[in-house]
């Protein structure tokens, strides 16, 4: 989504989103550390979960810094080209001050006219002007007035400059926490492996099998869920909306898009659109949320939830009762 503000906006909101991944990370440089140096099952499932919940926070804090990077970047563009249109204005009116100038050295005052055409760019014309009293109040007017512009809008550039490498950062630091909390559920799921008819936490025994949504809803709630069902069976990807895979909030915008209702990128900004409703107000269609907002998904009726889990498994179909209802936050109608 475009970024309306500005590049001061901008630049506030990708210093204080840093702030939460640098700060907010629950991630240890290196290994988990057990109390016991032969942790049982249960502990391996409860870590594994906590990373779990860690991992959809990371995965939105990811998706809302790559939004505010291309957001900076645009507003940079958009300035870039405002001011190279600010820098024609400017050879235009040096060249009407280099006619006036032709007229000066047919009297003879070479020094003005070296003056006017030696000046290479805004700063130095309008530096010089003051001492060009030969100039008409007219060109003298429109030398002031290209200052004012383009002083504001070199400003404005350097700004969204600014904010395009804090956007960056962001990003990148994001992705940093990403890949540190996905190497860390790779190696409980392969510690948790090791036990006997272990079953991992969070498993609900959904299905993946893609096929059409058969329940209750109706119009573009409809819509929305006959597009997730669809998906179904496709893997999650971090940062994805598809369409060859998708993380949560992706599934649920472009599942929302079917139905012709446009959804912000994250969890964070889904949860802020449309009506919320509890957990026994849910209707086919309401986008339900958990652990925090790291994690969100369609309510499908009859308990049951579509959703795109996390990195290692496919787009399924869950029932809430147990894991998901115990992470339930509220319900979001749009």
């Amino acid at each position: 989504m475009a970024n309306k503000d500005g590049g001061r906006q901008t630049a506030r909101r990708i210093a204080t989103g840093l702030g939460v991944v640098v700060a907010g990370g629950l991630i240890a440089p290196t290994g988990v550390a057990y109390a016991d140096p032969e942790p049982t099952r249960e502990d391996v499932e409860k870590t594994l979960d906590d990373l779990n919940k860690e991992a959809g926070k990371i995965v939105q804090d990811y998706n809302e810094a790559n939004d505010d990077y291309k957001a900076a970047k645009k507003k940079a563009d958009e300035l870039e080209e405002q001011v190279g249109d600010e820098e024609d204005r400017y050879n235009e009116l040096r060249d009407e001050v280099a006619n006036f100038a032709s007229a000066v050295y047919k009297s003879n005052d070479l020094d003005a006219t070296t003056t006017i055409l030696a000046a290479e760019n805004p700063e130095k014309l309008l530096e010089q002007s003051d001492d060009l009293d030969y100039l008409s109040d007219a060109q003298q007017s429109k030398l002031d007035e290209f200052g004012d512009s383009s002083e504001r809008l070199f400003k404005l550039k350097d700004e969204a400059g600014d904010a395009l490498k804090d956007a960056k950062k962001a990003r990148e630091e994001a992705k940093k926490k990403k890949d540190e909390v996905e190497a860390k559920i790779k190696e409980q799921k392969d510690l948790l492996a090791e036990f006997p008819d272990a079953e991992e936490a969070g498993s609900q025994g959904g299905s993946d099998a893609a096929g059409g949504y058969t329940g209750s809803a109706t119009g573009n709630a409809r819509a929305a869920l006959d597009f997730a069902y669809s998906q179904l069976g496709k893997p999650y990807i971090f940062g994805s909306a598809g369409p060859n895979g998708y993380d949560c909030s992706g599934l649920v915008m472009r599942s929302w898009a079917a139905g012709g209702v446009n959804l912000p990128r994250t969890t964070y900004s889904q949860a802020e659109v449309g009506q919320r409703v509890s957990r026994d107000q849910l209707q086919p269609g309401d986008i339900l949320f958990f652990s925090s907002l790291g994690h969100n998904g369609l309510y499908a009726g009859n308990g049951k939830m579509v959703h795109a889990p996390r990195t290692g498994k496919n787009l399924e179909e869950v029932p809430l009762a147990g894991y998901w209802d115990g992470q339930f936050m509220f319900g979001v109608r749009p």
